[in-house]
């Protein structure tokens, strides 16, 4: 039986993108109480036919009436198609749950991870006297861990923590998959490459920044995702620092991490905490986590810790999280927590 008294409303704003196809499907594996689902996007991919909850469904572009009687409205497109039409939805009475990072600016944007509000709560958005919280942002994958691991560790002593995030083409979207995908198929043929999205060659490649003629800049990427985890800690758990590195692989971050204490801490202690905070931990005797093992796991997942061999207090970790499953399952969790309440 459904914890939920009634089916609602929904609409997919930037269903087409790889993240609303990936929040359609985790709508309903989960079950959530929708009665209807909306799938919105640019007009370039409007009339594309698909299907929603077993049934026929053709993506529509944005107008008036498109979000009337929506209970929640999730932008999973790209930050520009959010930035457009998050202010229509609101309007028209929907909550809206930003996975984009396009309406992060807007007045009134709360954060929020609830498989952290245990040990760490959302950070309070500032609404006006008498206006009710209706926005709402899933944090990125890389945010995510960031956030989930400072908050986990903020109570044992940590020092310090460094983290270093290998990012996948999927990150570009369809475009970014294809470029690799093509290069992949050049470079082995041994013809010129199309560089149309990185202007660089991501192709067996590792990359601490993407040519001058891509549209967006690693740089950029790495300042979205430390303004991401300042904003939801807010002083309350140590900033930690963050790099970023492009790799050739299709989905899912891989990352690791290193944190240091004030003093040597317990590993079983880390493993528990990390847990309280909603990580999956893989067992010993299962291995490390991977880009490919991850997939479709709604939390990040992390291997056992290893002691630094030079520093005592200093301690290692590995772990990869999907890209696309961590902030949809997220995004969907906070509207269960709105139902709920």
């Amino acid at each position: 039986m459904s914890p939920f008294p009634v089916a609602v409303r929904v609409a997919i704003a930037g269903a087409a993108s790889l993240r609303g196809k990936d929040l359609k499907q985790w709508l309903e594996e989960a079950n959530f109480p929708a009665a209807e689902i909306r799938l919105l996007d640019e007009e370039i991919v409007a009339g594309t036919l698909t299907e929603a909850g077993g049934e026929p469904a053709v993506v529509e572009t944005v107008d008036e009436d498109s979000f009337e009687r929506v209970r929640f409205a999730f932008f999973a497109g790209s930050a520009a198609f959010s930035a457009r039409h998050g202010a229509e939805a609101r309007r028209a009475g929907a909550t809206v749950i930003d996975l984009s990072g396009g309406l992060a600016a807007e007045s009134g944007a709360r954060s929020w991870i609830p498989a952290l509000d245990s040990i760490l709560p959302p950070p309070v958005g500032k609404v006006a006297p008498g206006e009710s919280q209706t926005l709402f942002l899933a944090p990125s994958a890389p945010a995510d861990v960031a956030i989930s691991l400072s908050a986990a560790f903020a109570p044992m002593g940590l020092d310090r923590l460094v983290l270093t995030f290998f990012q996948p083409v999927s990150e570009r979207g369809r475009e970014g998959v294809e470029e690799l995908e093509s290069q992949v198929v050049q470079l082995l043929s041994f013809e010129p490459i199309s560089q149309s999205v990185f202007d660089s060659q991501v192709g067996f490649n590792m990359l601490a920044s993407y040519g001058e003629g891509s549209s967006e800049k690693l740089a950029d990427v790495r300042s979205g995702y430390v303004g991401e985890v300042r904003n939801y800690l807010a002083g309350r758990a140590p900033l930690p620092a963050i790099a970023v590195v492009a790799a050739p692989v299709f989905y899912s971050h891989a990352f690791t991490a290193y944190a240091e204490f004030k003093a040597p801490p317990a590993l079983e202690d880390l493993v528990a905490r990390m847990q309280i905070a909603g990580l999956k931990v893989a067992p010993a005797n299962d291995g490390a986590p991977t880009n490919v093992s991850v997939a479709g796991e709604g939390r990040p997942v992390l291997g056992q810790p290893e002691r630094d061999s030079s520093i005592e207090s200093g301690v290692w970790l590995w772990g990869a999280a999907d890209n696309l499953r961590v902030p949809t399952a997220n995004a969907v969790a906070i509207a269960e927590k709105l139902l709920a309440s």
